[in-house]
């Protein structure tokens, strides 16, 4: 039978690609306007077809190999709560939904895949961005689905709620099922970094490993506008200083031996996460490279689809096909 194939749009560092491929998608083509995340791909697969565009610009016809495939995701910027959905809207995250439903009517994939905010699937505030989807995807034969999947339900050590659209083409569409959750017992931030956390010989690695039981908050990378990294809201802070973590930066290297970790001596005694810990809460690989500075880094990790929520919606769709999906030679889940 013929290979799981996908287009991937505003990818970023890959979290969905990764996913897919995990789920015995390969990808035709991956595209992101960013040249950090383009760089973060290609360091990563350097097989795959990876095209540095806007996706406003982007024109398939100088690219067949984007059609027919058995899927189209997108990883969209999060759209802001005021949207509304006209022909030349100035919002950049709606012109970039619109294109999204515009690449399909040309793309022609058997199902489409949008990853959000959760609040796009059922916030009154977002029908005119449904309503604009299901306009221009029910003539072309597809059925839609919206559904919240959240990806501490999938292994991922963070409280992560993404809104989704799977459009399916009718010929498949009533065998399409949103993803069931693949563990019973969510991963703790502990379990998560505790071999990471040991990896420098800091003693108190186990110690505060067994108190940090919860599973992160959300990450949030932020746009461009935004300054340097960092925890995101002052609700979001507060629970990871629960965990004994300090949340004004973070860190450039591992704690070593020689770090006393206190938090009754405030800022100080708090342990600091790497951008590279920030990857492993978000399901990337330990050895999954991010190119650029801290700031640009952490702004893929926190703006990234965890790739275990691309394979759930991966081996979703494929059983939907018909097709039985098979991860890549060599590959062992993490869940």
């Amino acid at each position: 039978m013929d290979e799981l194939t996908f287009v991937d749009v505003c990818s970023g560092a890959g979290g969905l690609a990764l996913g897919l491929e995990r789920a015995g998608f390969e990808p035709k083509l991956v595209l992101d306007i960013d040249p950090h995340a383009c760089e973060t791909l290609l360091m990563n697969r350097p097989h795959w077809n990876v095209v540095q565009e806007d996706l406003l610009e982007f024109d398939p016809s100088e690219h067949p190999e984007a059609y027919d495939v058995d899927v189209l995701t997108a990883g969209l910027p999060r759209v802001k709560s005021s949207a509304t959905v006209t022909r030349d809207s100035s919002d950049e995250e709606i012109r970039l939904i619109e294109a999204t439903a515009y690449l399909t009517h040309a793309v022609q994939p058997r199902a489409l895949v949008i990853e959000n905010m959760r609040t796009l699937v059922d916030k009154d505030s977002f029908a005119p961005v449904r309503d604009f989807l299901r306009g221009e995807l029910e003539h072309l034969g597809y059925e839609l689905r919206w559904f919240v999947l959240n990806a501490a339900a999938f292994g991922v050590p963070q409280d992560r709620e993404s809104g989704v659209l799977v459009a399916v083409k009718r010929r498949w569409a009533a065998a399409f099922q949103p993803p069931a959750p693949t563990v019973r017992r969510h991963v703790s931030v502990g379990q998560a970094l505790a071999r990471s956390m040991r990896s420098r010989g800091w003693s108190d690695a186990d110690r505060w490993a067994a108190q940090a039981v919860h599973v992160a908050p959300t990450l949030v990378g932020g746009s461009k506008a935004r300054g340097g990294a960092d925890f995101g809201p002052r609700g979001t802070k507060a629970r990871w200083e629960r965990m004994g973590v300090y949340t004004k930066s973070f860190g450039d290297e591992i704690p070593d031996h020689d770090f006393r970790w206190d938090p009754a001596l405030g800022d100080e005694g708090l342990v600091k996460i790497t951008v590279a810990q920030a990857a492993l809460l978000q399901d990337f690989p330990e050895d999954w490279r991010f190119a650029g500075g801290k700031t640009a880094r952490y702004r893929q990790v926190g703006n990234a689809a965890p790739p275990a929520v691309g394979e759930a919606l991966g081996r979703a769709v494929a059983e939907a096909l018909g097709r039985r999906s098979h991860p890549p030679a060599g590959y062992t889940s993490a869940t």
